[in-house]
């Protein structure tokens, strides 16, 4: 049987052969930038954990903030997980010092490069900014360091010091350079072209870090990887400053589904990590939250009802059962026929078209709305197939 989303492939432009494209989780570092969030100790340890046997590629922490952070740090770097543990800080060298004190192998930092942030947060000039930056940067790599360096707010920065900035960090031999919209103020055509300028500039790898503050950060971290990135940053649910960045469960799944990407995601975590966060914070994730909210996976109405009792792939692109997540169907007003007659079935009545059809009537003349919701596990979906092969539904 072909598969239901083969012609979508099509203009997705798949072409079958797509590279690894790895992830960088920072709901240890971006995410604890959410307004109201603070974790423990151990709950920084548990996440670091459940991300790591996840799959991500790398796990963002951030020691230089407080004494319980680079506690948190130096355990989950004793830890020995296989992602990278990457300690993040400010490109000054106080803050390398945090880092090799954690031990570890891995640090970011970051320094502003647009006009705005040079002179109203550094107060410095553009050839100062250079400076500093190249001057941490050779401290880092004389300790053993790899390193990646995030060119803050580059999409609001001049493109010709962007590149400057580029070359600089590359013949240092940096490891990688983050390419972020720090505000959000891209859309994907516009962050496709500033990945492709430097893309084209150097050859260090490149990650993207992109915020949703008009919604498109996914969409737009897509498009730097289209344009040569080769990592996106992500936090469970999204989370982050102001509106978050992409949230690790679409971006997996993405990445699996459309792109076909190399990974070993287990992407059937991804329910419990959005639960995990949910208990830590208390942020209920959104019934309509993608992948792992309550209604991804919930169908109400008639013909859809219709259609997924019979084959949910006509309604769903990805089982809900691989992302950890379950199926629902919702009866009520807009129930339908079908619908009625799979619940007079489920209930033990007469399930002939006559009452199913009064019972879709009636349900209508109600007017209350969402009447039942029931969860579609594997039991009731075999129950389905044998009465379907009696001909009862």
């Amino acid at each position: 049987m072909q598969d239901p989303n083969y012609y979508a492939m099509l203009y997705n432009n798949f072409n079958g052969n797509e590279k690894k494209i790895k992830i960088l989780d920072s709901t240890l570092r971006e995410g604890e930038q959410h307004p109201g969030i603070s974790f423990t100790v151990k709950q920084r340890v548990q996440i670091a954990w459940m991300l790591d046997y996840f799959g991500v590629d790398q796990i963002e922490i951030s020691p230089v903030i407080s004494k319980d952070h680079e506690e948190a740090t130096k355990t989950i770097i004793k830890a020995g997980l296989s992602a990278d543990i990457v300690t993040h800080g400010r490109a000054i060298k106080q803050d390398v010092d945090i880092a090799l004190r954690c031990g570890a192998s891995w640090m970011a930092t970051y320094m502003g490069i647009s006009d705005v942030h040079l002179r109203t947060k550094l107060k410095i000039g553009r050839e100062e900014a250079l400076s500093r930056a190249i001057d941490v940067v050779e401290y880092m790599k004389s300790h053993g360091l790899k390193c990646r360096f995030t060119l803050e707010d580059a999409s609001r920065a001049d493109p010709e010091y962007v590149k400057k900035f580029a070359k600089e960090l590359n013949r240092l031999k940096i490891d990688r350079i983050s390419i972020p919209d720090t505000v959000g103020i891209m859309h994907p055509k516009g962050m496709y072209n500033l990945v492709k300028m430097v893309r084209d500039t150097i050859d260090t790898p490149l990650d993207v870090h992109c915020h949703n503050d008009l919604g498109l950060a996914l969409a737009n971290a897509l498009a730097g990887i289209d344009a040569g990135a080769e990592q996106i940053h992500t936090t469970i649910d999204g989370i982050g400053e102001r509106n978050g960045i992409p949230a690790l469960a679409e971006t997996a799944v993405v990445l699996t589904l459309l792109y076909r990407a190399r990974d070993n995601f287990r992407l059937y975590m991804l329910k419990d990590l959005s639960k995990l966060l949910e208990q830590y914070t208390g942020i209920r994730t959104p019934e309509s939250k993608p992948i792992v909210g309550d209604s991804a996976f919930k169908h109400k109405a008639g013909t859809h009802l219709a259609a997924v009792l019979k084959e949910p792939a006509a309604y769903e692109i990805i089982s809900p059962k691989s992302v950890g997540n379950r199926r629902r169907i919702v009866f009520g007003e807009l129930a339908g026929k079908n619908g009625a007659l799979f619940l007079l079935n489920l209930l033990g009545l007469n399930a002939d078209i006559k009452n199913a059809e009064r019972l879709a009537y009636g349900l209508k003349d109600l007017r209350m709305g969402d009447l039942l919701e029931i969860n579609l596990d594997d039991e009731l979906e075999q129950r389905i197939i044998r009465n379907e092969e009696k001909g009862v539904v």
